[in-house]
C-alpha cells in the first residue's frame, strides 16, 4: 500500500480507502463486512470511511466493531453528518446543536474516543457557515475530532468557507469528499483547482461508478442477478449509468485494460490516482477478494499514451451526468 498526505495536513491516508455506503449494515451481513474490513487492514488500508446516515448508524457500529482489535493509532476513521437522523426539526443539517450531538452519537456507535476526520456530508443553506465552522473548530479543541472536512461542496462554497476560516482564525478544512470516476468528472471544472489552492485533499467516493467500471454490465443485456443494479435496495444510484452509449464506452475501456493486462477496476483506480489533488479513492466491497484486486492499482503508473487513449474514449460521452 502507498500513502498520501490529506491536503496540506500531516495526516497520511492509504491511496485506496474502504467505505461502507450501501454495503455494511445493509446489503452485506456483518460477518462478511468484518472479513472485508480485516482484509483491507491486512493489505495496508488505513483509511475507513462511513457516515451516521448509513443505515441510521448501523454502518458505524459494524465498522467500529471490526476495528476494535487494532491499535487505535494505526487507522484513520472518517465519518460524516448532515442527513436526517430523526423526525425532529433539529435532527438534521449543520447547526451547532446537530453537529455536537451527532459527533457524540457517532463516537458512541464507533466505540472510539475521537474521530480522525469529521465531514459535513452536504452543504446546508439554512445555517450560517460561521456557526458550522465554529462548531467544528470547538470539536477539534475538545479532542473529539482531529480534522474537519466537507463532502460534495461546490467550489464557491469551499472558497467561502476558507475565507471565513481565515477571518475567524479557525483550524483549516483539510478535505473534500466528492463523487469522482471516469464517467462523472464534474470536480475537474473547478473543485479540484480550488481545493488544491487551499490545501484540501480529495477523498473520492464511487471511483468505480457503483460497479459499472468493473465491466460487469453490458449493452443490451440483462443486469447480473447478483449485482447492485438488480437489487431494489441499492439500484437507485446506478440505473442512470446504464445507458447503452455509456456501456459501449465502458467496453472500450475494458478492452484497453485487457491489453494492458489489468482489470478495468484497476485501470479506473489508477486513472483517478494519477490526478493531482487526489489523496484517496474510497472503494466499496462485498467480498475480500474485491479489495485484493483493487489495491493493486496503487502500483500501476499509466503512461501518457494510455491516459490520452482513455481521454479519447471518454470524449464519446463528454458531458454525461447521471441523474441524482
Amino acid at each position: 500500500m502507498k500513502y498520501r498526505k490529506l491536503g496540506n495536513s500531516g495526516l497520511k491516508v492509504s491511496e485506496i480507502g474502504l467505505g461502507s455506503w450501501l454495503t455494511y449494515g445493509k446489503a452485506v451481513n456483518d460477518h462478511t463486512a468484518h472479513d472485508c474490513i480485516h482484509r483491507a487492514y491486512e493489505l495496508g488500508i488505513n483509511f475507513f470511511d462511513t457516515a451516521n446516515a448509513y443505515e441510521e448508524g448501523k454502518a458505524e457500529i459494524v465498522l467500529g466493531e471490526a476495528l476494535q482489535r487494532y491499535e487505535r493509532s494505526s487507522y484513520v476513521v472518517a465519518t460524516k453528518l448532515f442527513f436526517p437522523m430523526g423526525q425532529g426539526p433539529n435532527e438534521r443539517g449543520l447547526s451547532r446543536k446537530h453537529i455536537i450531538e451527532q459527533c457524540d452519537a457517532s463516537l458512541k456507535r464507533l466505540g472510539l474516543d475521537y474521530i480522525d476526520l469529521y465531514q459535513c456530508h452536504r452543504f446546508d443553506p439554512e445555517v450560517p457557515m460561521e456557526e458550522t465552522l465554529y462548531a467544528l473548530d470547538d470539536l477539534v479543541r475538545q479532542g473529539k475530532i482531529l480534522y474537519a472536512g466537507v463532502s460534495e461542496w461546490s467550489a464557491a462554497q469551499i472558497e467561502k468557507a476558507v475565507g471565513i476560516r481565515k477571518d475567524l482564525h479557525l483550524r483549516p478544512i483539510i478535505s473534500n469528499q466528492p463523487i469522482y470516476n471516469m464517467l462523472e468528472r464534474y470536480i475537474e471544472e473547478d473543485v479540484l483547482q480550488v481545493s488544491n489552492e487551499n490545501g484540501m485533499g480529495q477523498v473520492v467516493f464511487s471511483p468505480l461508478a457503483q460497479g459499472v467500471l468493473t465491466g460487469k454490465y453490458k449493452p443490451n443485456a440483462e443486469k447480473p442477478s447478483d449485482s447492485r443494479a438488480a437489487n431494489d435496495s441499492t439500484n437507485f444510484v446506478i440505473n442512470s449509468y446504464l445507458r447503452n452509449d455509456v456501456l459501449q464506452c465502458v467496453e472500450k475501456l475494458n478492452t484497453l485494460a485487457t491489453d494492458l493486462d489489468l482489470s478495468l477496476s484497476q485501470l479506473s483506480l489508477a486513472w483517478i490516482l494519477s490526478h493531482e489533488g487526489i489523496s484517496s479513492a474510497i472503494i466499496g466491497a462485498s467480498r475480500p477478494q474485491q479489495i485484493e484486486e483493487n489495491v493493486k492499482a496503487v502500483d500501476i503508473e499509466l503512461s501518457k499514451e494510455t491516459l490520452q487513449e482513455i481521454d479519447e474514449i471518454l470524449e464519446e460521452i463528454k458531458g454525461f451526468a447521471p441523474l441524482r
